[in-house]
Parts: C-alpha cells; structure tokens; sequence
C-alpha cells in the first residue's frame, strides 16, 4: 500500500491523495477575472490525478495584487467568473481550493516575461501599502504604512473574500502569509517597524495576521478546511525563523487553522536560501510534530519515491507540488505507476494507461 496514495480527511473533507497542487501565479488575469487559461490550467491538474487543485495567490483587493495580471476575487463578478473553475475541478474528483492574497510592500510589479520590475502610476502601477514605510529593495517605491482603520478594513476585506471564495464553488480556502506579502511582512521584525500593537514583540508582529486567519475561520464553514502558508524563515539574520514559526502555528491552531503549508523565504531580496531537493521538509515535519496540526511540504519534491517517503515516514501529511505540475500535469498518474500503485485513469484517457 502507498502512504502517498491514500486518503486524507480534514473536517468533513476527503481528498483522494496526498498530492496537492501548489498555488502558482499565471499572471493570466484581466482586472482580476480567471480565463480560459486557469480553466485549462487548472483543469488539466485535476484530469491529472491530483487529490487538491488550488488556485494561484488571488488578492482581496486590486492594490493587493502583485501585479496588474493577478487573479483576484474582490467582487462577485470575481465570485462567478470563478465557478466554472471550480466545478470542473470537482468533477474530476479533485478538490477546488483557492490562495486569498494581498502583496502588500510587494505589490505594483511588471509580469515576470515582462521584466518583474516595479510599476509607476503611469505604466499601470499603484501605491504599495505594507507594515511601515520600508522598501522591499532598492528600486522600488516607499510603500504607504497602514494606519489602524486600514487593519480593520483588511481584516473585514479577508472575510468578505472567503465569502465570495465560498459562492465561487471552493471548499478549501488557504491564506497567504509567507513569501514577503503583506500578512508576512507583519510578522518578521525586518519589514515590521510599527511602535504600535502591532509590530515589537512577537506578540503584537502576530496580531493582525492572527485576527485575519480567524475572521476567515469564522467565515468559512465549519465542514470544511482553512490552511495557511507560512514561510517558516526569513533566511536572513534577526528575521523570522522557525522558532517564531512554530509559536505562530501554535495560535493558528488555537484559532481553528487545519494545516500548515510551509514554506520558506520571500521577504527580502538578498537572503541566501540553500535550495535543494526536499530542503523546506524539515520545517514541515518540525511544526507537524511539535505544534501537533497537519502540515504541507513544498519544495523542489520532483520523484515518486520522495514522495513516498515524506508521507509514509510521517514527515508532512501532503505534499504540495509546484514548477513538477508545471511541467508534468499528469505527475499523480504517472506516479502512481512508478510506485505500481492502481489508480483510476480519467476514462477518456484509458486507452493511453500503461500497462
């Protein structure tokens, strides 16, 4: 029997597997709709056999996208644009999850192909907001420092985006708090500079992030999962760093969160990340072990056999695949089969099933 292939249940919900698929911006989008792009995309990795299927960081507001290409759900146009999405991720016996976003000092930035670089207002960018007035790197504009009104109003704008999530036809919503985004940039001290309760003490730099997964928490129904990605270190000296991670993942767990999807880096342009296969796995297995809440690990997890063992050796409880299910939309299927493990094949594709 395959660990990797076996079912995993979250409240009332069952995935097939214990393969998800991470969310990957496409930067596809027009004023935030999904196209035909994310249908055939996304679509096509459900076809493939993966057991979650989740839409790329989607921003709760237009100022909150990374770019002018993002996805976003901020109204319910968004909400129906996105069901066809989600319904047909379901019927491939896939389940339909979606990333609620806002880049925060990080925001207002060209299309990687398009040079990655930072937008004025003239070229169709926007004013960043983030924690306090503190760049991401040299280059890009001051970012406007939140006030309190405007912690408040994000916090309702979280809920209202997990409700729009729930029209749309998702049944698993993940938050976005890693990578060097807004909810990120709250909790490590290198982007946090507030004197106020929100920013200082580990305590007061969780507070707001804390309020938004519980807001969504309340918001999504009690049958069904929340997750959030973290990113579990800075990589960067006087950062945030897995001691502070497994205290954070503490009080999700205390707020009703269901896994932790971790991850790693993002916040600053030149930390040293020492990327290799499996090299964020280890944070995974610690938080799974000392917080005591499932978790996700991610990255550069590319073999059937890796797979395999991170799962059956109780390191992560899934495996959240990304730049594999670019290349290989059909990764569980052909997985499977390297593992000699029988699964169904979509029945379209049956004649193509190795033997």
């Amino acid at each position: 029997m395959s660990r990797l292939f076996s079912s995993f249940h979250l409240r009332d919900t069952v995935f097939r597997n214990r393969i998800f698929v991470s969310p990957m911006c496409q930067y596809s989008s027009t004023d935030g709709m999904p196209t035909d792009w994310h249908l055939v995309h996304l679509g096509s990795r459900a076809v493939g056999g993966a057991g979650l299927v989740m839409v790329e960081a989607t921003a709760v507001t237009p100022e909150g996208r990374i770019s002018p290409a993002d996805s976003g759900i901020w109204s319910d146009g968004h909400a129906r644009a996105f069901k066809r999405v989600s319904e047909f991720i379901g019927k491939q016996g896939a389940v339909p999850a979606i990333q609620l976003a806002h880049a925060g000092r990080k925001a207002s930035t060209n299309s990687p192909w398009k040079g990655n670089n930072p937008l004025a207002a003239d070229s169709g960018g926007w004013q960043p907001v983030a924690p306090s007035a503190e760049p991401f790197a040299p280059g890009y504009p001051e970012p406007k420092a939140l006030g309190k009104a405007d912690l408040d109003r994000l916090v309702d704008t979280f809920a209202a985006a997990a409700e729009r999530s729930l029209e749309a036809g998702f049944q698993v919503v993940e938050i976005h708090m890693a990578h060097g985004y807004l909810l990120h940039e709250f909790l490590s001290p290198l982007s946090n500079r507030r004197s106020d309760g929100c920013g200082g003490s580990l305590e007061n730099r969780m507070r707001l992030p804390i309020r938004v997964a519980q807001a969504v928490r309340d918001t999504w129904p009690q049958h069904w999962p929340v997750f959030v990605r973290i990113s579990a270190t800075d990589w960067k000296e006087g950062g945030w760093d897995l001691p502070q991670s497994l205290q954070f993942s503490h009080r999700l767990k205390e707020a009703g969160i269901d896994l932790i999807d971790c991850s790693s880096g993002g916040l600053v342009p030149d930390a040293v990340i020492p990327a290799g296969p499996g090299f964020q796995t280890p944070f995974a297995t610690a938080i799974r072990r000392e917080v005591g809440i499932p978790t996700g690990a991610v990255g550069m997890i590319t073999q059937p056999t890796q797979a395999e063992q991170i799962i059956a050796t109780g390191l992560a409880d899934v495996v959240i695949l990304a730049r594999q299910m670019l290349r290989d939309p059909y990764w569980p299927l052909h997985a499977a089969h390297s593992l000699k493990i029988d699964v169904p094949w979509p029945v379209q594709y049956e004649r193509a099933r190795p033997q």
